[in-house]
């Protein structure tokens, strides 16, 4: 790698790690604060989400990528002056800070869509805990942290939090019908989270024209499902009673046309 320098010398310096060290994962290197920080980030972004703002020297593109599940950018302004900060001189509260910022990021990707259990699982390893992977990892927590469960319990707590909420979030079911039509089984509906049946829901209402914001949404949704499930005839105008009308008029020009056929013949 070259010597440039992108967002920071310590931003610089944990990519070089990373990626010189990659191949090797049970390395002291790769398991050293700033290659774990840069691992953590990619666990909870992607690599390429990381990578590629490097390699294009686009600092932007980075703070795109880390405030796509919502993180300010305040935050990750100064995420990274701790992790340079860090680079300059390590102290225990700088490392307890860049940590619970992770954790923080984290949760908002958490707060955001569905993780998966085993997502957690591996974000949880990467943190500097007494229950991480690597026992370098351990030790270096020991070494720096007052408090060694620190992280863990800020963790432990942030995602309990946030659980809880998603939980009590009520789901919003609409009519059923609706689902069936847009090719939704009663079964997918129940396995959905409250974010993915709202997004399912919009695609519901977009599908029949439907303002989702109106008061009346859910009226005019079950309109349209009976319009879509009884469409009317060629002959129907919409209009009950000017339908009559115009039946009783076919009626009585066909006995017309009848009685002068007749007449005719005759």
């Amino acid at each position: 790698m070259d010597n440039k320098i992108f967002v920071s010398e310590a931003f610089t310096y944990a990519i070089n790690q990373y990626l010189s060290s990659k191949q090797m994962p049970d390395s002291e290197q790769y398991n050293s604060f700033f290659v774990v920080v840069i691992r953590t980030l990619m666990a909870i972004y992607d690599e390429l989400d990381i990578l590629n703002p490097y390699y294009f020297s686009d600092v932007k593109l980075l703070m795109n990528n880390l405030s796509k599940y919502g993180y300010g950018s305040v935050e990750i302004e100064e995420f990274l002056k701790a992790l340079q900060d860090y680079y300059q001189k390590e102290s225990d509260d700088g490392f307890i800070f860049i940590e619970k910022r992770l954790v923080d990021m984290f949760i908002q990707k958490f707060r955001s869509m569905k993780v998966s259990q085993e997502e957690i699982t591996n974000f949880r390893y990467l943190l500097y805990t007494p229950r991480a992977k690597s026992p370098l990892m351990v030790s270096y927590n020991f070494l720096m942290a007052k408090n060694p469960s620190e992280i863990q319990n800020y963790f432990d707590s942030e995602l309990e939090k946030n659980a809880r909420v998603e939980a009590e979030k009520v789901k919003e079911t609409l009519n059923l019908e609706a689902y069936e039509i847009l090719k939704y089984s009663l079964e997918d509906i129940k396995q959905m989270s409250a974010e993915e049946l709202d997004d399912v829901n919009k695609k519901v209402y977009n599908y029949f024209d439907i303002n989702s914001n109106a008061i009346n949404k859910k009226y005019l949704l079950d309109k349209a499902v009976y319009d879509y499930n009884h469409p009317r005839s060629a002959f129907s105008t919409g209009n009950g009673y000017v339908d009559i009308l115009f039946i009783l008029s076919l009626v009585a020009t066909l006995a017309m046309v009848i009685l002068i056929i007749t007449f005719v013949v005759l």
